[in-house]
């Protein structure tokens, strides 16, 4: 079984424990610390859980929050367990699918 992960980015709630509720006070912190973001950047960074992150933006929030990974990204199980053999959750295996013979057949009158 594959269990299906997912995470929690708290980045708006560690901003707001240090009084920071604009996402552009980010942008000059991170700048002081060598992380050139335009203001759409961070506001996305900000307010959606980003797919890809640089180390030394991480490393740059964790300076400026004074906190670590762990509280910037909490790690979660989501939903249910997985099949990984395709079959649905109940109790038994399905038997795989029977191979078919595939049949080419020429149009008429050719």
């Amino acid at each position: 079984m594959i269990r299906k992960m997912g995470y929690r980015w708290n980045l708006r709630r560690l901003m707001a424990d240090k009084d920071m509720f604009q996402t552009t006070d980010l942008v000059p912190l991170l700048a002081e610390r060598g992380v050139a973001l335009s203001r759409e950047q961070v506001f996305r960074l900000v307010t959606q859980p980003p797919q890809r992150l640089s180390m030394d933006v991480l490393a740059a929030l964790c300076d400026i929050l004074g906190c670590t990974p762990n509280d910037l990204i909490e790690i979660e199980a989501v939903g249910k367990q997985v099949r990984k053999d395709g079959t649905a959750g109940g109790g038994g295996h399905a038997a795989p699918p029977k191979p078919r013979r595939t049949t080419i057949r020429r149009p008429e009158g050719l």
